[in-house]
């Protein structure tokens, strides 16, 4: 058997693919291996280029390959799928992430070391007490208003009417109606609770993060989009400029290009979701306090506010953001906002 150059492995729970590729692109290996022998079988490969899709459990497998000595590469599921011939089974999708590994101008996924899994996994819960809270607040919010008790939007809204409306006896709710407005008012407080400590906890990872720090310096970044943001990219080396990474997390415009003629659209909205989100409303918070500055970032977003609207204004600063974020990460530097210098005219 030649020798093994390139090895795709196709990730599954229990059962993996591996299909290998020699120098020439010829395929030497065909295999199917139970979980527990996988990393055995790896071990006794010559070192070679081994790649995975970019999905559950592959960022640990990759530390686990990589201390074997070999290169890992781990590609989005995106640039896979048009390498998969004929029809999808394990062993197609191996030899198509084989074959796309192989590619000169593929994209690839930085592999993300267990610190920064811990990091996302705190974002993550997180970010899921959120949607039950928003969820809890919009069924309290419902349930009143079959009552004829309507509330504004807003958690501080209830949080400050549903005890006043619990102690009025005269609103016409039943004793069944204010027992299950009581039960769920206690589950909120409860994660309300856990969101505290969660922002504390964060906070705390904030603080022992020399980058997060640095970047926290830019207008409309804090210590959620700056841990959020090392945790996805790490030191974003992966990412060639600034476009690539805004590109990544889908702040640039989409287009249509045909016979010469391109159409830009709206933003792309590629990528991690939660990450673009906190971004945006990063920037929005920004721009309610940025016209006070005297820098040329806030005079050019609050030109573009003024000619565009707040809602453009928020995703362009969002997008610059980003590109400042990717050079400090990228260069090791600290922020040093441009100064705004008018040009006066001269006389003659």
């Amino acid at each position: 058997m030649n020798k093994v150059t390139t090895v795709g492995i196709d990730l599954a729970k229990n059962v993996f693919q591996l299909h290998g590729c020699d120098v020439n692109g010829k395929a030497v290996l065909r295999k199917q291996l139970a979980r527990r022998q996988l990393l055995g079988f790896v071990a006794n490969l010559p070192r070679c280029l081994v790649a995975m899709e970019a999905c559950a459990s592959a960022h640990y497998w990759a530390r686990e390959i990589e201390k074997l000595g070999h290169e890992v590469r781990l590609i989005g599921p995106k640039f896979v799928r048009p390498y998969v011939k004929a029809n999808k089974n394990d062993a197609s999708d191996a030899e198509a992430i084989c074959e796309a590994a192989s590619r000169p101008s593929m994209r690839f996924v930085a592999v993300k070391s267990a610190a920064q899994q811990d990091v996302q996994a705190v974002h993550r819960v997180r970010q899921q007490l959120v949607k039950t809270r928003t969820a809890l607040v919009n069924q309290v919010r419902g349930l009143l208003a079959e009552h004829g008790i309507v509330i504004a939007q807003g958690i501080a809204h209830l949080r400050r009417a549903l005890p006043l409306i619990l102690e009025d006896c005269d609103n016409g709710l039943s004793g069944v109606m204010r027992e299950l407005l009581g039960e769920i008012g206690d589950r909120l407080k409860f994660i309300e609770e856990r969101l505290r400590q969660y922002e504390l906890r964060i906070q705390r990872l904030f603080r022992q993060d020399e980058r997060c720090r640095r970047l926290a310096e830019v207008e409309g970044v804090g210590p959620l989009i700056a841990t959020a943001l090392v945790a996805a990219v790490g030191n974003a080396s992966e990412f060639k400029s600034g476009r690539e990474l805004a590109a990544y997390l889908g702040l640039v415009p989409r287009h249509r290009a045909s016979g010469g003629r391109t159409v830009l659209l709206g933003i792309s909205k590629r990528g991690d979701r939660y990450l673009r989100t906190l971004l945006v409303h990063g920037a929005r918070s920004a721009m309610r306090t940025i016209e006070r500055r005297r820098t040329a970032r806030s005079v050019w977003a609050g030109r573009l506010k003024l000619r565009r609207g707040s809602n453009v204004a928020a995703v362009a600063l969002a997008n610059k953001n980003a590109r400042v974020l990717w050079a400090l990460l990228t260069r090791g530097e600290s922020y040093r906002p441009t100064p705004f210098s008018a040009r006066v005219p001269q006389a003659g």
